[in-house]
This record gives structure tokens, C-alpha cells and sequence, in this order.
């Protein structure tokens, strides 16, 4: 069998550090083999070139916090539900992708890693982006902040259940809110087997946050969405006033955070005072995308199908009822786009933030995040405005068509 001809793509090329004009990638099979500058590298003979005009060649986007898409949730617990979701994800650009628990029994919880480490292991490029790994979000919550998820199916830890869910081998990012009794042993569970840890849906106090630290958390979710503030800690601890998940974040510069950038959930000023106070390396886009994603406006489940909670989508965000918000129903190149556009973050770092820093937070950008020789060919080709044209997984081109699961 002959080895497939090499794949050069060619244009203004997007590194972690600059933007190449007149750049060139050149693949071979799953790797990129070179990058470099048109004229100073030569694409091999035999090879397919895309050139991308005044566009743009990214590296693929990785999400460490998203629910679903096209109608299906990963909570739903097949195989069906996460192709459904992972190909979705895949036509906005994302090739490394980690679906995201919600609260729910154990047995749910457990339908979903199951289904999600099948795909994993059997999955093709037609199958959308790559499973990287499931982040183990719900269902340690505190219960006054669980947001949009299911409040009955919220718990505190309980090392017999998260040690079963950890030994299927497919959790890489491990969630707790920080108040919650056992959160150390979690925490040091999750670190012992080299998960990137993170604090989320939490009222937890700056001494509170401490002490997860110690024991190995590194990340807060969604910043400024379902954490605690300085108000919310005295209204739970009373005067004086206590340091919050904010302070904590910003003070610590070994922890990292996620923000939505769907202009729904964070005003663009809140936006730019992330991204300047944290910088490219330590701030992630996340979708945090339901299943809401690419359907008309509606009323859809947050979670599994069969029995979660109900929200409202006007096509732009999900809603609760009350007013809060269930979450994005928008992909992560308009995540990108959104911190290019409406912050002062420059293209540069807002390619980053999608891409390199979330694989570095998870320990896979050796591998993964950024257009660099040796690294997995999981290329983008962007238009002027950052809008996803081609989708390529592994060195393979990922048909952006709709099909069904």
C-alpha cells in the first residue's frame, strides 16, 4: 500500500507566538513534518496543497469543558450521542474534544465514560473530534450553585464511587467544588493519577481554595459563571468579608481559568479584564455547549434526554427558568473569533487560547495545540474572519456535512 501523498497547506500561518505570512505547513500522514517560511521550505513533490488566500492556517481547537451539540448530550450515554456531539464540534473546528459529565446517578455517569472511552478507542476522522479524554465535571457541586444543572443528582464525593469512575480509565480533568467535605481526597486521588484538577459550581472561600490547592487543584470553570464572590461568601459566612474564587485566581499565577466567549454570558469587558490579568497561557475558551448547538430556538434537555432538566434556546444562549443561563449553544471558533473581534486580545492569542493552552493545561501539547513538526496533524483552514473553511484530523480531511449518527 502506498503511503498517502503529503498535504502542504499554505498562507498566513498561525504559531503560538506569531503570525508567518507567507508561511507553509507540510504533513505527512498524521504528523506534520515541517514549518516554515514559503521559499525557504519547499512542499515535496506529489504533494496536495491548500492555499488559504488572505485566510488563515490554525491548528485544530481543543475543548476541556462542553456538553453536547446537535441534539445530543453526552449524558445521554451512547456512542450515538457522543459522534453526534463530537462531529458537531468538529464543523466549528474543534479536533480534540472532552465531554463533560453533568450531575446524575452514578449509573448515568457511568453510561457516559463507558461510551465515551468507546469512542475513543474505535473512533475515525468520520467520527468528528477526538476524544482526549472525559473531564469528570458533575456531580460534586456545592448546592447553591449548581446553575443549570440537575440539583437532585449533586453530591458530595465519595471515593467509592470516584475511584470506579477513575479506574475506566478515560477521566482526565477532575472536578470539585471546594467547600465540599472530602474534597482533599479527591483532589489527591486526582492528582496521584495525573488529572488536571479544577474547582467549579462552588461558593468556596479563599481558605477553602487554599486547601484544595494544596491538594492539587490548579483550575477554576467558567470564570465569573456559578463561583463565589466576595458578596456570595458573606451572604453564606456573614462579616468579615472573605477572599473569593475571583482573588484567588487572579493572586495564585499557577492557576488557570476558562472563560464562554459567546458575548452572552461575559460582557466583552469582562473578556479583555480575564485575558489581561491571567494572559494567553493561563486563560482557556471553553463552549460549555449544550445540545442546543446548530438547532434552531427551542426547548431542549440539559443532560440526558430521557429525564433531565428542561431549558429554553433563542438561538443565541440557553436559558433556565428564572432567567439563568443553561450554558452556550455556539462552537469554539466563535469563541476565538469573539476574543479577537471585542477584546484587545490580538489573533495570535486568541488562536492560542483554543488551542495550546488548554492542551497544556491537560498535558498534551507535546502531542497536540499548536502547528509544530512532530505534533498531530489537526489543521484549520480559516477565512479572513476566522470562520472555519476546512477541518483537517490526523492528516485527514473531516467532511463538515451533516450525517446522521
Amino acid at each position: 500500500m502506498h503511503a498517502p501523498a503529503p498535504v502542504v497547506f499554505t498562507g498566513n500561518v498561525i504559531l503560538p507566538d506569531r503570525l508567518l505570512s507567507h508561511g507553509i505547513v507540510i504533513c505527512r500522514g498524521d504528523r506534520i513534518d515541517a514549518v516554515g517560511v514559503a521559499g525557504e521550505l519547499a512542499a515535496p513533490a506529489g504533494a496536495t496543497v491548500i492555499d488559504v488566500g488572505t485566510g488563515y492556517v490554525a491548528p485544530g481547537y481543543v475543548d476541556l469543558h462542553v456538553h453536547g451539540g446537535d441534539n445530543a448530550d453526552y449524558m445521554d450515554g451512547t456512542r450515538a450521542a457522543v459522534v453526534t456531539a463530537n462531529r458537531a464540534h468538529a464543523r466549528h473546528g474543534t479536533t480534540t474534544i472532552f465531554p463533560t459529565t453533568t450531575t446524575g446517578s452514578p449509573a448515568r455517569i457511568d453510561a457516559m465514560l463507558r461510551a465515551a472511552r468507546d469512542v475513543r478507542d474505535h473512533a475515525t476522522v468520520a467520527d468528528g473530534a477526538r476524544v482526549g479524554g472525559v473531564h469528570f465535571y458533575g456531580p460534586y457541586f456545592a448546592e447553591d450553585k449548581v446553575g443549570c444543572h440537575l440539583v437532585s443528582g449533586r453530591r458530595d464525593p465519595d471515593p467509592e464511587e470516584y475511584r470506579a469512575h477513575f479506574d475506566l480509565g478515560i477521566v482526565r480533568i477532575a472536578t470539585c467544588a471546594a467547600e465540599l467535605p472530602g474534597m482533599e481526597a479527591f483532589f489527591r486521588e486526582a492528582a496521584r493519577r495525573g488529572y488536571f484538577s479544577t474547582c467549579g459550581h462552588s461558593n468556596a472561600t479563599w481558605s477553602e481554595m487554599q486547601r484544595a490547592y494544596d491538594a492539587g487543584m490548579r483550575h477554576v470553570d467558567h470564570f465569573w459563571c456559578a463561583m463565589s464572590s466576595v458578596p456570595s461568601i458573606r451572604t453564606r459566612l456573614g462579616t468579615p468579608s472573605q477572599g473569593s474564587m475571583e482573588q484567588f485566581v487572579l493572586m495564585r499565577s499557577e492557576m488557570s481559568t476558562e472563560v464562554i466567549a459567546d458575548l452572552c454570558h461575559l460582557a466583552p469587558e469582562l473578556l479583555d479584564f480575564a485575558y489581561v490579568m491571567k494572559g494567553a497561557k493561563r486563560l482557556c475558551l471553553v463552549t460549555d455547549a449544550n445540545r442546543a448547538l446548530d438547532l434552531p430556538p427551542g426547548r431542549y434537555r440539559f443532560g440526558a434526554e430521557a429525564d433531565d432538566d428542561w431549558f429554553e434556546s433563542d438561538g443565541r444562549v440557553g436559558f433556565i427558568p428564572g432567567g439563568g443561563l443553561a450554558s452556550s449553544i455556539v462552537g469554539m471558533d466563535t469563541m476565538v473569533r469573539n476574543m479577537w473581534t471585542a477584546t484587545s486580545c490580538g489573533i495570535v492569542d486568541a488562536v492560542r487560547m483554543g488551542s495550546l493552552t488548554p492542551a497544556e493545561r491537560v498535558g498534551l501539547d507535546s502531542d497536540l495545540g499548536s502547528l509544530a513538526a512532530g505534533k498531530r496533524a489537526d489543521v484549520l483552514c480559516l477565512d479572513a474572519d476566522l470562520r472555519v473553511q476546512r477541518v483537517h484530523i490526523g492528516g485527514q480531511e473531516f467532511s463538515r456535512d451533516r450525517v446522521p449518527a
